[in-house]
C-alpha cells in the first residue's frame, strides 16, 4: 500500500513508461492475436490497460475518461494510454494528499484504502504486460521491448 503520494508518483512514472514502451511496439497486425479462441486479443488486453486506469475515478478522483470505443490502430491505443496515464497521475497529485491514501472506499463489496487501490493499479498493469509479451511473440513480432530484464 502506498502511504505517500510522492512514492506512488515515482513508481507510476516508471511503470507507466514500461507500459508505454510495450504499447508503442505493438503493430496493427498483431492486435488480433489471441492465445486461444474465447480469450482476449492482444488489442483487447492493450485497450483494457487504458480503460482500467479509469477505475481510479470510482475512488473519488476526477479526470477525463478514455474514449469509449477501442481504437483499431496500435498507435491510437498507445496515445490514449499516454493521455489517461498522465491525467490519472495529475489527479492523484493534485486531488489527494498523503492522508487521502489512508481513506477507505467501498469497491465491489470490499473495503479498500486509496493507497491499496493505487498499488493494485500498478500490479494490474504488470500482470497484463506479461500477457501481452506472450501474445506479441505468438504474433511473430521481432521487436519486443524488455520489461524487467
Amino acid at each position: 500500500m502506498f502511504t505517500k503520494v510522492a512514492d506512488f508518483a515515482a513508481e507510476w512514472e516508471q511503470e507507466s513508461a514500461i507500459t508505454v514502451k510495450l504499447l508503442e511496439a505493438l503493430t496493427d497486425e498483431a492486435l488480433n492475436q489471441r492465445v486461444a479462441e474465447g480469450h482476449w486479443t492482444l488489442g483487447e488486453i492493450a485497450w483494457h490497460l487504458v480503460q482500467s486506469i479509469n477505475y481510479m475515478s470510482s475512488m473519488g478522483l476526477s479526470f477525463p475518461a478514455p474514449q469509449a470505443e477501442q481504437p483499431t490502430s496500435a498507435a491510437a491505443i498507445a496515445a490514449e494510454y499516454r493521455t489517461i496515464s498522465r491525467e490519472m497521475l495529475h489527479a492523484v497529485m493534485t486531488q489527494w494528499d498523503d492522508a487521502s491514501l489512508l481513506e477507505v472506499k467501498e469497491i465491489a463489496g470490499g473495503q479498500w484504502r486509496n493507497g491499496d487501490s493505487l498499488r493494485l493499479t500498478i500490479t494490474h498493469q504488470a500482470h497484463h504486460r506479461g500477457q501481452m509479451t506472450v501474445l506479441m511473440r505468438q504474433a511473430g513480432m521481432k521487436e519486443i521491448p524488455s520489461i524487467f530484464g
